[in-house]
């Protein structure tokens, strides 16, 4: 049962201190998602703009088990979800009846580029060559990712098409979050992965994984990974990820959620978090976010 606020003013901070939050994760542990939650459960605590936050996690279907479950709690001013252009695209391929224009923008976060990246001991050790086998022998190529229809899955249907592969030809095994994706791709249970950088950075840093490419327009200073564009393949893409209310609150109470996210922005805690996933800020508040996720979601 999650905590529900009293009163238009249900996520303020009152007299008795700041308001207890819970941040709602569509997704298993580990991922992006789930890093952004914890990351700013963190910042919220650092700097007393919440007394306590819960992270819950609600996977299935690219968000939409858990958005519905967000969208099914009456009472929702302390109740925010942590979603983003993953949940868009995994929406709209399955044409589900649930939108994230369902609910009340509060503020877009971060950006990060999507990462290919392969076991350690695999025998492809770049791009090319991942792209040659792709093109030769489709089926011989195992993708993890994320949701069916999510970001990761359009962005392997994107390389398919470039090498000449129909998408039904596509291996793609689809994983519950970003967390899964590594521990198939440290499982040997697939030939590659992709994900955001931010979700295998600790495995790449270390050695465990090897990353191909990255899906910047140009060298990333920070990141040592080569751009699928200086392989000749012409493809960029930036997720983002970003905090959402419930409908039906009120405009004091929004203002106040967008006050307190962007307050936690600029702690400590969320500029370190910030440099461990290599996550690039990208802060969007209210209605000019609002506005934003209505374009991304005609485009998707």
């Amino acid at each position: 049962m999650l905590l529900a606020g009293a009163g238009t003013m249900g996520c303020a901070p009152t007299a008795s201190g700041p308001p207890a939050l819970t941040l709602l994760v569509p997704s298993g542990p580990g991922g992006g998602w789930d890093q952004t939650a914890r990351s700013l459960e963190r910042a919220l605590l650092q700097q007393r703009l919440a007394s306590k936050v819960r992270v819950e996690h609600v996977p299935g279907g690219g968000g939409a088990v858990g958005l519905a479950r967000f969208l099914d709690r009456p009472s929702a001013d302390q109740h925010l979800l942590v979603a983003g252009l993953v949940m868009v695209s995994a929406l709209a391929s399955s044409r589900s009846p649930l939108q994230l224009s369902d609910t009340v923008p509060i503020a877009r976060l971060t950006a990060e580029y999507e990462v290919i990246a392969v076991h350690r001991d695999s025998p492809l050790q770049t791009i090319t060559e991942l792209m040659a086998l792709l093109q030769s022998d489709p089926r011989a190529v195992s993708w993890a990712g994320g949701a069916a229809g999510g970001t990761d899955h359009l962005f392997v249907a994107e390389l398919a098409a470039f090498a000449g592969v129909a998408p039904g030809d596509i291996s793609y095994v689809a994983q519950a979050g970003g967390g899964f994706v590594e521990a198939a791709l440290l499982g040997q249970q697939v030939t590659c992965g992709v994900s955001g950088y931010g979700e295998l950075a600790d495995q790449i840093a270390t050695g465990g994984l090897r990353a191909l490419a990255i899906s910047a327009a140009e060298p990333v200073s920070h990141i040592n990974v080569p751009t699928l564009v200086s392989a000749g393949i012409p493809l960029v893409l930036e997720n983002w990820r970003g905090i959402f209310a419930a409908a039906g609150i009120s405009a004091d109470t929004r203002a106040a959620h967008i006050a307190r996210i962007e307050a936690a922005t600029r702690t400590a805690a969320w500029q370190a978090a910030l440099s461990r996933y290599q996550w690039t800020p990208r802060l969007l508040t209210g209605e000019a976010f609002e506005t934003f996720l209505a374009a991304e979601t005609q485009r998707t």
